[in-house]
């Protein structure tokens, strides 16, 4: 099989590279580098069944191309991170909607399978115990461009499943529950690489509002397996599926936690959303998934505990810091 990755070079797309790679497959990854790091992939570049392209996913003639000569494209591509979103809005929403119809129309032209990178924040403000496929989806007003992000994915889904419909376009849509590993980086606002770099420098660790909102925290290795593993199983396109972790924890304890496991001096500061941002937030206090739909469909079941995948990314950020 010869896959093609969008955002390659990103966090979750290198490790995709890697996890292709290692099943022996050939894999082709573009990126622009607006947000992904090259160096991300450093542990790949001498082998021949990898080559990158650096290019924008909204570069027609060059995505041609690269969909012809592949067999499957897995579409990473997209602005993604809280502090990004909010400071380049526009950007937000011109990459992940026309990066997509480009993907799509060009997959659809050649006949070409595709899984599309989604987001559990197209959930919304839902209050439901735990995110279903199917429920329905409660987004923001239009006056807090956080919620851009979250409308440019759903018209994303939206798109995906209408190729599904209308075309018969084999695409699998999978909504990412904050996923976290080595390489990802804290300057777009990733709350565990923020606070690990922090606690690692006994710096205080600052916690935006009262710190209630709770998350779930997957680990890449799995995420990037149950992504091949739908892209690997004939039953699933044409529909939408929940990839991440349930084990739920509040980052109130996840600063707790993680200034425990690095021993570190660090205490905690608390900030409120407008202070952080500049302008004021809406934010979901709880996102945890159903998993029922992805492990009825390929087994998928999460390996990794957040406190082994805390320490992969502590020992991570340690062996890069001066």
């Amino acid at each position: 099989m010869k896959a093609l990755v969008t955002g390659g070079a990103g966090f979750i797309g290198s490790h995709l590279v890697d996890r292709l790679l290692q099943f022996g497959h050939d894999v082709v990854a573009i990126d622009d580098l607006s947000t992904g790091l090259r160096t991300n992939l450093a542990g790949v570049e001498s082998n021949p069944k990898f080559r990158f392209v650096f290019d924008s996913v909204r570069n027609d003639e060059a995505m041609h191309i690269l969909i012809d000569q592949c067999d499957v494209v897995f579409h990473l591509a997209a602005a993604v991170g809280v502090q990004l979103i909010v400071d380049y809005p526009v950007r937000t929403i011109e990459t992940n909607i026309h990066g997509t119809e480009v993907v799509l129309e060009i997959a659809n032209k050649f006949g070409k399978k595709v899984l599309l990178a989604s987001t559990s924040e197209v959930y919304g403000k839902s209050e439901a115990e735990s995110f279903h496929e199917d429920d329905d989806c409660v987004l923001g007003s239009t006056r807090f461009s956080r919620w851009s992000y979250a409308c440019s994915k759903a018209i994303d889904e939206f798109l995906a499943l209408a190729y599904h419909d209308q075309y018969g376009l084999p695409v699998i849509p999978v909504r990412l529950f904050n996923t976290v590993g080595p390489r990802q980086t804290g300057r777009y606002g990733m709350v565990i690489p923020r606070f690990v770099e922090h606690a690692l420098k006994n710096e205080p660790i600052t916690i935006y509002g009262a710190g209630k909102q709770t998350r779930c925290f997957a680990y890449v290795g799995d995420v990037v397996d149950g992504c091949i593993a739908l892209m690997n199983c004939p039953d699933a396109p044409g529909r939408v599926y929940n990839i991440g972790s349930c084990e739920e924890i509040s980052i109130n304890d996840l600063a707790e936690k993680i200034i425990a496991m690095t021993g570190s001096k660090s205490t905690k500061e608390f900030l409120s959303y407008e202070q952080a941002y500049g302008k004021p937030f809406d934010d979901m206090m709880r996102r945890v998934p159903s998993l029922d739909r992805i492990h009825t469909t390929v087994g998928y079941q999460p390996k990794s505990s957040l406190k082994q995948t805390l320490q992969l990314i502590i020992d991570d950020i340690r062996a890069r810091l001066p």
